[in-house]
């Protein structure tokens, strides 16, 4: 099933794929999906999720090399061909459409940004960085440069634009 949705996503973009398509190219029945899922919007989510690696938060003893780190984990993930149609996917679904957006924030999002906050939380403590330094709108910048970076590449490398774009905030 999982299968059978990125294929659709790929070919026919999330507002024109149907329950039914997904059943019929999985070679499943409707309620074999509704047994799953509740909705297209989370057996989106779940198969976007089925092809995103786990982010392991790292833990080198200095912020610097966690972020290139993340940074690293993050370029392999996105910049293969799969990874770029993916992320367009994703803004093209999730901004014309609420609920998916929202599992998505819920189910992909969300979590990772509080494990990202491990590694603001440790470079806290090793005093880094401010201890008022919001975490989570750290992980929201850096997730607008990547995407960004993605869309309109930099004359640098795109990991090297990251990093260079994170030392500006994080001074």
């Amino acid at each position: 099933m999982l299968k059978a949705t990125l294929e659709l996503l790929s070919e026919i973009g999330f507002e024109a794929m149907s329950i039914e398509a997904i059943a019929s190219r999985a070679g499943v029945g409707k309620t074999t999906i509704y047994r799953r899922y509740s909705s297209k919007d989370e057996l989106v989510a779940d198969a976007i999720e089925s092809i995103r690696e786990e982010v392991l938060i790292p833990d080198t003893g200095n912020l610097w090399s966690d972020m290139d780190t993340l940074i690293e984990n993050a370029a392999q993930i996105t910049l293969t061909p799969l990874g770029r149609q993916t992320v367009a996917m994703i803004i093209s679904s999730a901004s014309g459409n609420s609920g998916f957006a929202q599992i998505y924030w819920k189910k992909y999002l969300y979590p990772r940004r509080q494990s990202f906050a491990i590694v603001i939380e440790r470079a806290k403590a090793r005093n880094e960085v401010p201890i008022d330094l919001d975490a989570g709108l750290v992980f929201d910048v850096m997730s607008s440069i990547m995407l960004y970076a993605l869309i309109f590449p930099p004359v640098e490398s795109w990991k090297a634009y990251v990093r260079r774009a994170l030392s500006l905030f994080l001074k």
